[in-house]
Order: structure tokens, then C-alpha cells, then sequence
């Protein structure tokens, strides 16, 4: 079992919130991540201004770790034409610049490497009504483990991949991996959720295969840990491998929490470190507003962590730094993976720090620290007794 450890300072309870968190040769300043958030603004895969912006202004607000978002291994693979990718060389010189520019402002830079299998060739302008592609936004082919379709808009069949395919598909993320490592990235995230290609091999939903690759729990999970393994061969034995899984489908007859356990205990064979745990995205007409899914993933986080023995993220509505230190407290996470509270206010940590932190704890940028930080706060209390 997983525990974290909670150490004291003045014989007082510090908090795990703001705690080092060390995950083989990489140090994380706190246990505040951002969550990988698409948000389709490439050309040709390849990141730009905008993605400093965004990236940095993180890293400024404090938060241990910036996983960038969901970044195709192969062009098919984007979710949109406008997806961010690393599939070739020419992608790795801009991620470079926003690796150097996360570390430089004291945070560890992460990616999510993704394949979107039959979810890819989405229209950018209108993916919230999920349509696909047309043939002027450069729309195409798309693969996945059976010939099956997600519908609800997403309606192209896409080919079932052969095992010359998944040949490919499996060295697409090795090489991504392999440039990831070159841009930068010290942190690994792979993408096996939200009924994206992996996901679709571990569900029985969506993967109707008869070969080695489909029918049991075990022939489901090998595409999934064949990558991950191939994956954590090729980068630096110091780097810290997440995994992204979707925790249940919601459906009968689909892929659950128990399932979600015995793959971590596997992938957590095969060299893996973190379990990432997100939920959904493979069959098409669920109502998720009925289901609390946040709640869903932070359970299944605390079993896969107790259960299977490996570290785990816990994401999805944790807006109140008091939940997130609560996460932590009682196991049922490593670290915490921030989202929509981090759009809204990209220094929530200062919002945390201000109920959860020490100087000794959390240190404001060197700009930041004469005006909000413990150097201004000191100035502010010397102040207020020479006046009285």
C-alpha cells in the first residue's frame, strides 16, 4: 500500500499539499500538477506563442508540475487538425522553449503523449457537437482495435488495425517518446483513456478482436502494456512513466474499476510509476452529469493505490485547496491534478499557500515576493508595528 508520509515542522502538522514529492530521479516542488487540457491552437502540430503564454503562466502561479496537453504520436492521431503533436522533428525545437521556460520558473514540465484512434479527424470549430473533419479542414482515415464507430456525431468507421498496424502505432510512441526526452520533458504521461486508441483495445465495448489482442481481460491489456513497456525502455531509467486510464466506462459489460486494478498492477510491472486516473469517454450516450464522475475517480484513485500498490493522481473538480490536502491525507492520491480551478486563476497556488503553507513551504516567485510573498508579509508586519 501507498502511504504518504506526513512530516512536522514545530511540532506542528505540515501540509502534504505542499510537500516535495520525489518519483524516481525527478524532485516535484509540491504535489499541485496541472491536468493535460487540449486546446487546439497548433499548426502542423507544432506549438507557438500561445502555448508559452499558457504554460508559463502556470509555472509562475507555482504549481510543482505543467503536464502539457494531449500530443499526437502520429498525424492521424490528433484529435483536430489544430492538435499539438511530436511526431517529427521539426515539432521538437518549439516544445524545447516551453520546457526550458516551465524549469526556468522552477516547475517540472511533463507531456501527454495521445493517439486518438476512432475519436481522431474531429472538426475544430465544432468538436462540442462532435462532428468530424470535412475535407477542407483536411479531415482523414482513422484506426482503431474493430471496425466500430463511436457515434453521437463521431460516425467514421474506422479501419481495424492490423498487426502490422499496431506495429506502427506502437513504435509511433516510442519515438515520440524517445523526442519528448530530447524537448525536454521530464515526465512521461501516456494516454490509455477517454475512448481514445488504447482505451478502445482495454474496453470490451469497443474491441471486438479475435486475435491476441481482444477477448480477455489479459489480450485487451497487452497493446497497452506492449507500449508502456517499449516506452520505459527507450527513455532515461531516472524518468518518472505516468499511464492515463479511464477507471470505468459506466456501462454494463464494459471496463471497471476492478479491471482498472489488475492493469495498474501489470503496468506497474512493466515499469510504470504513476497511475493517472481520469474515467469515460468510449461509449458515446453517457449521461456523465448523473454519474459524479470526480467523486468516481478519486475512489477508484485511493483503491488502485491500496490495491495495486503504485502511486496515483487524483483529478477532476478539486477547485478547494482544502479537498486537494484532504486527497492527499487520506490516500487517496500522490498528487493532485488541477484543471478548471487552474483556468480560472492560473496562481491558485498562492491561493493554497495562503491556507496551507509556510516560508518553509512555498516560495513565491523572486518578482512576486516583496509584494504578496513571506519577504512582504514580514514588511508588511514590521511596518504595522513601527506605526503603532
Amino acid at each position: 500500500m501507498i502511504k504518504n508520509n506526513i512530516q512536522t515542522q514545530d511540532n506542528k502538522q505540515q501540509s502534504l499539499l505542499f510537500t516535495p514529492l520525489r518519483i524516481k530521479g525527478v524532485t516535484l516542488k509540491n504535489r499541485i500538477g496541472v491536468s493535460p487540457m487540449v486546446t487546439w491552437q497548433a499548426v502542423d502540430g507544432i506549438p507557438n506563442d500561445f502555448h508559452i503564454a499558457h504554460y508559463g503562466q502556470f509555472a509562475l502561479g507555482g504549481v510543482g508540475l505543467v503536464m502539457v496537453e494531449s500530443t499526437a504520436v502520429e498525424p492521424r492521431g490528433r484529435i483536430t487538425p489544430a492538435d499539438t503533436g511530436i511526431w517529427n522533428e521539426e515539432q521538437v525545437e518549439p516544445w524545447r522553449r516551453i520546457t526550458t521556460l516551465i524549469k526556468s520558473l522552477g516547475s517540472v514540465p511533463g507531456i501527454e503523449l495521445a493517439h486518438a484512434g476512432r475519436k481522431a479527424s474531429t472538426s475544430v470549430l465544432s468538436y462540442s457537437s462532435k462532428s468530424m473533419a470535412t475535407d477542407c479542414e483536411n479531415g482523414w482515415s482513422t484506426i482503431a482495435p474493430s471496425a466500430i464507430p463511436f457515434g453521437d456525431g463521431i460516425d467514421k468507421v474506422p479501419k481495424e488495425a492490423t498487426l502490422d498496424d499496431i506495429e506502427v502505432l506502437q513504435q509511433a510512441f516510442v519515438s515520440a517518446a524517445v523526442r519528448a526526452v530530447s524537448a525536454g520533458f521530464e515526465i512521461i504521461d501516456l494516454h490509455f483513456a477517454h475512448g481514445y486508441l488504447i482505451s478502445t483495445f482495454l474496453s470490451p465495448i469497443s474491441n471486438q478482436r479475435t486475435d491476441r489482442y481482444g477477448g480477455s481481460l489479459k489480450n485487451r491489456m497487452r497493446f497497452g502494456l506492449e507500449t508502456a513497456r517499449r516506452v520505459r525502455e527507450v527513455i532515461p531509467k531516472s524518468m518518472p512513466l505516468f499511464v492515463r486510464i479511464s477507471v470505468t466506462d459506466y456501462a454494463d459489460n464494459g471496463w471497471d474499476v476492478n479491471d482498472s486494478v489488475e492493469f495498474a498492477k501489470q503496468l506497474k510491472a512493466v515499469g510504470v510509476d504513476v497511475i493517472d486516473c481520469s474515467s469515460g469517454g468510449v461509449v458515446n450516450d453517457i449521461m456523465y452529469s448523473t454519474l459524479n464522475p470526480s467523486d468516481v475517480q478519486h475512489k477508484a484513485s485511493a483503491q488502485i493505490q491500496s490495491e495495486a500498490g503504485i502511486a496515483t493522481t487524483a483529478v477532476g473538480k478539486i477547485v478547494d485547496p482544502l479537498k486537494a490536502e484532504a486527497l492527499l491525507r487520506d490516500n487517496s492520491a500522490t498528487l493532485v491534478l488541477i484543471g478548471r480551478a487552474l483556468l480560472n486563476n492560473p496562481h491558485w497556488p498562492y491561493t493554497a499557500a495562503d491556507l496551507l503553507a509556510t516560508e518553509h513551504t512555498f516560495k513565491y516567485h523572486v518578482s512576486y515576493d516583496y509584494s504578496i510573498g513571506w519577504h512582504g508579509f514580514y514588511n508588511w508586519r514590521k511596518n504595522m508595528q513601527n506605526d503603532n
